[in-house]
């Protein structure tokens, strides 16, 4: 088990980790946001280009500012000293878990009861 001072490392570690994923998410989101269609091609088979041009873009910026929100959610529970604890069971979320999952607000179990649950609405 890890003390306190060792554990206080990981998690300014993992608070750097998050930070620096975040700035690099503004970029993206506001680089998604400057870039401008040509409304005016000509040519049927650039229009189905461009629109499924558009369809990804606007499912990458969806899935980003996704990322954006857990990944501020996170840093939020980490001021508040929350970090690290399931949001379903309050138990501690596995530090391995943590380290490849900074922005993890549960544990495996309660993520994948949401997760069925989530599947579960959608049929």
């Amino acid at each position: 088990m890890k003390d306190l001072k060792e554990k206080s490392r990981d998690i300014q570690k993992i608070k750097s980790s998050l930070i620096e994923r975040k700035l690099h998410l503004e970029d993206e989101l506001a680089s998604l946001q400057s870039e401008k269609y040509d409304d005016q091609t000509q040519d049927p088979a650039d229009q189905a280009s461009s629109a499924v041009f558009e369809t990804l873009q606007s499912s990458l910026q969806h899935n980003e500012l996704a990322e954006y929100k857990m990944i501020m959610k996170a840093l939020e529970m980490i001021d508040q000293g929350t970090y690290g604890y399931c949001l379903d069971c309050e138990q501690p979320i596995s530090e391995r878990r943590l380290l490849s999952f900074p922005n993890a607000s549960r544990c495996v179990s309660c993520q994948e009861k949401a997760e069925e649950s989530a599947k579960n609405k959608d049929f």
